[in-house]
């Protein structure tokens, strides 16, 4: 076999057809001897036989080589001709990632001829560009919305896609993201490039503040105005740069009246600032100088319909959404940024304005677009709601314009979707904050029942013994009880006033904690994967909490994977859940743009889901108590609001979004929460926890208690579970009865136990002035609301807390615990 594989290799036959070939070669030759027996004549033939056989071997080794020498390499010519393009960098790389094409683009942007995979991006960057890779091989496409080197600011978005001859190569696609800005940056546009080639179209642009003050010209008004471009027009008044005639025809004053006439067109700039009406004013204003020689054929006045290209041309380079209407009221022209302020860059202009706002509205807008047109030479703005929107209205400036022939009113509009989403975000964070005041005030007050009926199920125990006949029945009563208890912690978590125990921790470990029960709750039908971030910053907050929050994400992805096979009609469906942890720079969130969250270093969970995302009149409201998708009597539409709470409660954010595919309709949702990463001193690996399990927690010798509680039926089942317990107990109603007590003097007192919130004087107010009189006294603080949130409210030493509801065993625990610590 050795022997037949270097022979193919060396050019020659295989051994075998070699020995076959000789033996035939001397079968042949004796049989010639037998035949004509005669020896010379056999011995001619064999060397003949001999030569030609030495021939063929010598041209197939000559052969060989060449054959192996011949190579296919690729012509990459036509692809590096067929790949130039001036708007995107193309690159294509090789199963080992060698960089086998690339157009000038993609070389004069990254300044390098390397590979994509060695380019500089940022840390975010690479491990989304890795990733994208890797699915691309694997999928046969990724993108990756957001790209950016170290170093630089531009941001690129990618695709990747998978071709080539046996689909061995990946063709990356980067795009230049640019973000449109806006009028505020007119004044450096007009005096600059843009200016010079409007004012050798005829058209001269002025930027004038509220007062009349002239902020920034084109060049060629100056010239016009002046005699020179160099000279400024700054600080000077617009009005008085021009001059009217008997017929209110306008001429610069310089020129007069043998200068030509000029258009003069006012577009306030004040249209939309924040959604709401605001004062003409107190606003900029852009004036139009448009000069009567522009156009042919006896310029504006004279044939206003050869004017509007220009206008149109003009319009279009300007960064505020600008449109013009005929004397009908039927639009002209619109440019880019009006169609995007109203939403129908896809769907074009309707025919008249009133179709873009809703139908209460429609009367009014035709209207006062009517009498723009054919009344005075006058500006204003009206609010309207767009019918794409109606729950946000907005302001619309109109401008009456004369001398454009058929143009008549100008409609002006700011693209206000960013100060929407801030004012969207304001009002859900302040309906969240409203809704949590009365979910933990009702919470609290649920609380004090509770516990009431807890305690007193707790003593009943103590009279009766497994098998009695109201043994089980109170045994039920205590278990319904202590899952009220568990909706109130719910509640109490979403108004973020819960008791949490925060420790630092590495949010990998918590997700490691819960992979293993999250794997049975997916299913075989979800693919469950984990993706974790190097050097990941350590935070603080309460595992189990954390736990809960992962859990609840997860089990949401899961019905929503569910229910979107379902109403695709799909039975053998699969979904993928995807947990991930990236680690967020302070400068990675100042690029983000996000004002609600502080510029800071984060650990970052994403959940991400293939169930078909969230409706977008949904994606403001999921964080809200109580609202649901699901089917009635299937959820309670509490899961993402105490997830909500828990985070926002860990001094964290959460925001929810779709991911898009590549057709751009939602494939899935995505979950991100932002976590501080923790700046403190990072606590010791061996925590002493069995230290504390150690501690007694049993105090046998007694000691007498002040019970400070205004609810009875608490007040009640406590001062018996205390007085069982071995404990001298004086019960009062409030704060000033307590303060009383030990103001006496009647009494030593061991310990105080005090609710929180009380009428007139409440526990905190208490325990102040008691502190006066006694300042070494142990105080134990009963409540409902968040221990943390009592801490900081409250700078006492020497304090402790047990969170409501709690059971007699618990009471009694946390006392003699309390006392021991104390003695």
């Amino acid at each position: 076999m050795i022997a037949s594989e270097e022979s193919a290799v060396s050019g020659l036959p295989p051994l075998p057809l070699m020995l076959g070939v000789a033996v035939a070669s001397i079968v042949s030759i004796v049989l010639i001897w037998l035949v004509g027996q005669q020896t010379l004549v056999a011995l001619a033939y064999g060397g003949s036989l001999v030569a030609l056989l030495l021939m063929l071997l010598l041209v197939a080794r000559l052969k060989a080589p060449a054959a192996d020498e011949t190579v296919f390499a690729p012509d990459w010519s036509v692809t590096s001709a067929a790949i130039e393009n001036r708007r995107r960098g193309v690159a294509i790389i090789d199963r080992a990632n060698r960089l086998v094409c690339a157009n000038s683009t993609y070389e004069s942007w990254f300044k390098a001829a390397s590979s994509p995979t060695e380019l500089p991006f940022d840390a975010a960057s690479r491990e989304a560009v890795m990733g994208a890779m890797r699915e691309a091989w694997r999928d046969g496409n990724a993108t990756v919305e957001l790209v950016q080197c170290d170093g630089s600011e531009t941001r690129y978005r990618l695709q990747i896609d998978r071709s080539g001859r046996s689909e061995a190569y990946l063709v990356w696609r980067f795009a230049e993201i640019r973000e449109e800005r806006g009028y505020e940056d007119l004044a450096t546009r007009l005096s600059g490039r843009l200016g010079e080639l409007i004012s050798r179209a005829g058209i001269e642009l002025a930027l004038v503040g509220p007062d009349g003050i002239v902020l920034t010209t084109t060049p060629g008004l100056a010239e016009r105005a002046t005699g020179s471009r160099d000279n400024s027009l700054a600080g000077l008044e617009f009005v008085q740069l021009l001059r009217s005639d008997d017929r209110d025809r306008i001429f610069f004053a310089r020129e007069g009246q043998q200068g030509s006439p000029q258009t003069l067109v006012h577009v306030p700039l004040d249209a939309v600032s924040d959604g709401r009406l605001s004062d003409a004013d107190e606003a900029l204003s852009m004036m139009l100088l448009v000069d009567s020689t522009v156009g042919i054929g006896g310029g504006w006045e004279g044939n206003g319909k050869a004017a509007i290209p220009q206008l149109e041309a003009l319009l279009s380079a300007l960064p505020l959404g600008l449109a013009l209407t005929d004397r009908d009221g039927r639009f002209l022209f619109a440019n880019k940024a009006f169609l995007r302020a109203v939403e129908r860059v896809d769907h074009g202009l309707p025919q008249f304005p009133s179709d873009l706002v809703v139908r209460e509205d429609k009367a009014a807008m035709a209207d006062t677009v009517r009498r723009f047109a054919k009344g005075a030479t006058a500006s204003g703005d009206m609010a309207v709601r767009l019918a794409n929107d109606k729950e946000e209205p907005v302001s619309i400036g109109l401008a009456g314009v004369r001398g454009l022939g058929d143009a008549a009113v100008l409609l002006s509009i700011s693209d206000s979707s960013e100060e929407k989403r801030l004012r969207r975000q304001v009002a859900q964070a302040t309906k969240m904050q409203a809704v949590g005041q009365l979910a933990g005030g009702v919470a609290h007050d649920f609380n004090n029942v509770l516990t009431a009926i807890i305690g007193y199920c707790d003593l009943m125990l103590l009279r009766h013994t497994p098998g009695d006949s109201d043994y089980d029945d109170i045994q039920q009563i205590k278990a319904n009880s202590n899952r009220a208890a568990s909706l109130t912690r719910q509640l109490l978590a979403f108004s973020r006033q819960q008791t949490l125990r925060p420790v630092v921790l590495q949010l990998p470990d918590v997700v490691s904690e819960v992979s293993q029960l999250l794997k049975r709750l997916m299913g075989e039908k979800i693919e469950f994967s984990v993706r974790h971030d190097r050097e990941l910053g350590s935070v603080r907050a309460d595992p189990q909490q954390l736990e809960q929050v992962i859990i609840n994400l997860a089990v949401n992805a899961r019905d929503a994977m569910q229910a979107h096979a379902m109403k695709r009609g799909k039975q053998d469906w699969k979904g993928r859940l995807t947990l991930a942890t990236r680690r967020v720079s302070a400068r990675d969130v100042r690029k983000m743009g996000i004002d609600i969250m502080p510029a800071d270093d984060y650990t970052v969970l994403i959940v991400q889901d293939t169930g078909g995302g969230i409706p977008e009149e949904y994606l403001n409201k999921i964080f809200e108590p109580f609202f649901t998708t699901k089917e009635l009597g299937k959820g309670t539409g509490l899961g993402l609001s105490t997830v909500y709470g828990i985070v926002k409660q860990s001094n964290g954010f959460i925001f929810a979004d779709n991911v898009q595919g590549p057709d751009g309709t939602p494939i899935g949702a995505r979950f991100t929460m932002y976590l501080p990463v923790h700046k403190g001193e990072l606590p010791a690996e061996m925590r002493n926890e069995e230290l504390e399990e150690a501690k007694p927690t049993e105090w046998s010798a007694g000691g007498k208690l002040l019970l400070v509680e205004d609810e009875d039926m608490v007040r009640a089942v406590a001062e018996r579970a205390l007085v069982r317990a071995g404990y001298t107990v004086t019960a009062v109603a409030d704060g000033e009865e307590g303060l009383a007590a030990i103001a006496n003097g009647k009494t030593e007192f061991d310990l105080i136990v005090s609710d929180v919130v009380m009428p007139t004087m409440d526990g905190p107010a208490m325990a102040r002035a008691i502190r006066k009189v006694k300042p070494d006294i142990p105080i134990l603080f009963m409540s409902g609301y968040a221990e943390e949130q009592l801490r900081g409210e409250i700078d006492i030493d020497n304090m402790h807390f047990i969170p409501k509801p709690f059971s007699v065993q618990q009471i009694n625990a946390k006392v003699s615990e309390v006392l021991s610590a104390s003695r």
